[in-house]
C-alpha cells in the first residue's frame, strides 16, 4: 500500500523574551519543529518558544517564499528568518496566509490578551454613540476650547513605529518636543520617550532629546518647570534652563530642532497643530506625528499634501488618555514625510475602470462632479472626482493622483448637502 503524502504546515512562532520579533516558517512536523526551537544552544530556559499560529497548506515552500516576498521590508536584515512583530503585523501575516490559494485549514491561533494600561472605572458618562457625537467631534471641540490634554498610549506608538525599517533611525537624533517627559517610572514617562529609551540600542539611535512642558496640567507629575532630557549613548541627563517652558516654539526648542535634530516624533497639542505643522515642515526635518484625522480635508493643512511635503502614516489612533488616565475616544492619525513602503491599506483601493464600478458606489453631484465611494477609484478617468478623506489616508496620492484644490469639497445632490470630500485627479 502506498504511503500517504506527508502533510505540510506554515507556522508563526515567538520566544517569550523577544516580544518584538517572530519567526515564520514551514515544516512537516509541528511538534518536532517546536522542540528544535526550544533545544537550540544558548537559549535561556525562560525564553520559551510558542506557536502563535499554525495551519496546513498544499505547498509550504511556495507559501513561505510568497511571505518572504510580501514582507521583505519587515524582515531583520541579518537574520532573514526573523520578522518584526506587533499585534497589527501579526494580523496582517495571518490574513495573508489564510487568503493564499495554497491555504487548507487553520490549526491553531493564539489570541492576545488585551493590555491593561488603565484602571477600570465604572462608567458614569454616556458613550459617544449615546451622545450622538463622533471621535472627530471630540478633536474639533478640543481645538476650539484649547483642550490639549490628549496623551498617546504606548501601544499606539509601538504599532506605528515598528512599521518602519530600522535603518530609518540608525545614527539619528530623535527630538520629542511636545511634553514628552521622562520620569523614574513608566507612568511618569511619555509613551514616545519610553519607546525610544526602550529601543535605543535596537534602533541604533545616535541621541534622544525630550522636553517636558511646564503647563497647567502636569500629567506626568514632573513639576511645573520645563526641562530637557537627553540620552546620548549610556549617558542620560536633564537640564532646567532658566526661563525654559518646554514649548515646541520656545527659542531653545527651535534651536535644538534646527541644529541637532534628524527626526521629530511626538503628539503635538491639537489646539496648536497648525503652528506645529508649519514650524516642523519648514524646518526641513523628517517627522512622524499624530494629528486630527480630518487634516487631509482641512484648508490649513491641505497645501502640504498638494506640495508632497506630508502624507499619511500607516495607522489611525482612536483612543488617547486624559489627565485622569482614562481612555478617551478621538479620531487621530499618524502623518509623516518618511517614505512609506508597501502600505497595507493599498489593498483597500479598488482602482478599476469607471464602467466596472458598481452603480451604487458612483454618482454625479449637481455640478456633474463624479463621486465614488467604498474605495473605488476610476482608472483612466481624466476629470477631477471626489473621494472621502479615508481614501487619501489609504495612500491614493502615492498611486499617481493629486488633490486639485486646497479646501474641502462639499457636494450637493438634488440640492441636498453631502459629507465633505476631497477632489482628486489622475496626474
Amino acid at each position: 500500500m502506498a504511503k500517504s503524502k506527508e502533510k505540510q504546515y506554515i507556522y508563526i512562532v515567538q520566544a517569550t523574551l523577544e516580544p518584538a520579533k517572530c519567526k515564520i516558517g514551514k515544516t512537516n512536523d509541528l511538534e518536532r519543529r517546536l522542540k528544535e526551537y526550544n533545544s537550540m544552544t544558548g537559549i535561556s530556559k525562560d525564553n520559551i518558544y510558542q506557536y502563535l499560529f499554525t495551519c496546513e497548506v498544499k505547498n509550504m515552500t511556495q507559501v513561505e517564499n510568497d511571505i518572504k516576498e510580501k514582507y521583505s521590508t519587515l524582515r531583520e536584515e541579518k537574520s532573514k528568518e526573523i520578522y518584526f512583530y506587533n499585534s497589527y503585523l501579526f494580523n496582517q501575516y495571518v490574513i495573508f496566509i489564510k487568503n493564499h490559494n495554497m491555504f487548507l485549514k487553520e490549526i491553531f491561533i493564539k489570541t492576545e490578551p488585551k493590555k491593561q494600561i488603565v484602571k477600570i472605572i465604572k462608567k458614569t458618562t454616556p458613550s459617544l454613540e449615546e451622545r450622538e457625537i463622533s471621535r472627530k467631534d471630540v478633536m474639533q471641540k478640543a481645538k476650539k476650547i484649547k483642550n490639549d490634554e490628549f496623551y498617546t498610549r504606548y501601544e499606539d506608538v509601538e504599532k506605528e513605529l515598528s512599521m518602519y525599517n530600522k535603518s530609518v533611525w540608525k545614527n539619528k537624533t530623535v527630538f520629542c518636543n511636545c511634553d514628552d517627559a521622562v520620569g523614574d517610572t513608566e507612568k511618569s514617562t511619555s509613551a514616545f520617550s519610553l519607546y525610544f529609551i526602550n529601543n535605543f540600542k535596537e534602533l541604533k539611535l545616535k541621541k534622544l532629546i525630550c522636553t517636558h512642558y511646564s503647563g497647567v496640567v502636569d500629567l506626568f507629575n514632573q513639576g511645573a518647570k520645563g526641562y530637557i532630557f537627553t540620552k546620548d549613548g549610556f549617558h542620560e541627563f536633564k537640564e532646567y534652563p532658566d526661563g525654559y517652558n518646554g514649548s515646541f516654539d520656545h527659542p531653545l526648542s527651535l534651536k535644538i530642532l534646527k541644529e541637532e535634530t534628524d527626526i521629530v516624533c511626538t503628539n503635538p497639542p491639537f489646539s496648536r497643530a497648525a503652528d506645529y505643522w508649519k514650524t516642523t515642515i519648514e524646518s526641513g526635518k523628517k517627522f512622524l506625528i499624530i494629528s486630527n484625522i480630518t487634516n487631509v480635508k482641512n484648508k490649513a493643512y491641505m497645501h502640504y499634501f498638494i506640495e508632497n511635503k506630508v502624507w499619511a502614516g500607516y495607522n489611525r489612533v482612536d483612543c488617547f488618555l486624559n489627565p485622569k488616565k482614562e481612555l478617551v475616544e478621538a479620531a487621530g492619525h499618524w502623518y509623516t514625510n518618511i517614505p512609506i513602503i508597501n502600505r497595507p491599506k493599498y489593498e483597500y483601493l479598488k482602482i478599476v475602470s469607471l464602467n466596472k464600478i458598481p452603480e451604487k458606489y458612483k454618482k454625479y453631484d449637481d455640478k456633474k462632479i463624479l463621486i465614488v465611494n467604498d474605495g473605488y477609484i476610476p482608472d483612466g478617468y481624466k476629470k477631477p472626482f471626489a473621494v472621502s478623506p479615508r481614501i487619501i489616508l489609504n495612500g491614493l496620492l502615492e498611486k499617481g493622483y493629486n488633490m486639485t484644490q486646497d479646501r474641502e469639497y462639499v457636494p450637493y445632490i438634488n440640492g441636498k448637502r453631502c459629507f465633505g470630500m476631497v477632489l482628486v485627479q489622475k496626474i
